[in-house]
């Protein structure tokens, strides 16, 4: 249930809720998002996109105080202009992973993100039903895992990723590491104990406002723990997945229709 009065803090996932299908966001949403920023709210970008796509992370949402990034194991202080959270997996242990995958599912088509610098590329098997622009340098999977990585992505050949990521809750241990899926069709495994709630749990800590002053919206199963972890408010955008829309506490309309912006507008005017 939603709180009376208003937030101390704002988070929201870009892709398929702030950011529209034609991966834009609306000057709408802008004006909207300072309006709530003059209101003395902070915002707090919270997206599984890595470190390699900040500049792009931040035209999108141009008044965030934060950017929780790489599904919560990077967190950037935009003010300061430093790192809060760096989380990386090791190789060995994302290996294990892997082939603890493998020996049920089958065969992986798998891509690593390694690398932090801006539109940096990735690493391992270039996938042609990636959506999105992007650079793959090609490297075997031992020369991917000799060092410590950001996330990884996965595909099956066999299985959908909702299938995928069923299998992968069962048979990686928490303590290995976090499996999560963005909508991409691909398994995302991150390191031990990182998720968007324990990124906003580091973004939180840092400004002093505890978690039932945060209001939180997103579309897909990697937003499940920060609605779990956000005390204020849980809300989907009316095109979320099935798991979201089932613990979201109100929907809104969908991406396409600047669901997060109508939201924010109508309660700012209650106010």
């Amino acid at each position: 249930m939603l709180k009376p009065g208003l937030p101390k803090l704002i988070a929201t996932d870009l892709d398929g809720t702030l950011v529209r299908s034609d991966d834009t966001v609306s000057d709408y949403t802008h004006e909207v998002l300072q309006r709530v920023r003059n209101a003395g709210i902070r915002i707090v970008a919270a997206t599984g996109r890595g470190p390699r796509l900040t500049s792009l992370t931040r035209n999108d949402i141009r008044v965030a105080d934060y950017l929780v990034l790489a599904q919560g194991g990077w967190v950037l202080d935009q003010a300061e202009a430093r790192y809060l959270r760096q989380s990386r997996l090791p190789g060995p242990m994302l290996g294990q992973v892997l082939g603890a995958l493998e020996s049920v599912v089958g065969p992986l088509s798998v891509m690593f993100e390694a690398l932090e610098h801006d539109d940096s590329p990735l690493w391992g098997d270039y996938d042609p039903t990636w959506r999105y622009p992007v650079t793959v340098e090609a490297r075997t999977r031992d020369e991917c895992l000799t060092g410590d990585v950001i996330k990884a992505f996965a595909r099956s050949f066999e299985l959908g990723v909702d299938d995928l990521l069923a299998v992968a809750r069962r048979v990686v241990p928490p303590d290995v590491a976090t499996v999560t899926q963005a909508g991409l069709d691909y398994l995302e495994i991150c390191p031990a104990d990182v998720d968007k709630g324990t990124g906003l749990a580091v973004v939180a800590e840092a400004v002093g406002v505890d978690p039932a002053d945060v209001l939180v919206f997103g579309d897909m199963p990697n937003d499940l723990p920060m609605f779990g972890w956000a005390g204020w408010g849980r809300v989907a955008v009316a095109n979320a997945h099935p798991e979201l829309l089932a613990v979201a506490d109100t929907v809104t309309l969908t991406n396409d229709e600047d669901g997060v912006a109508v939201f924010l507008d109508q309660l700012l005017s209650r106010r």
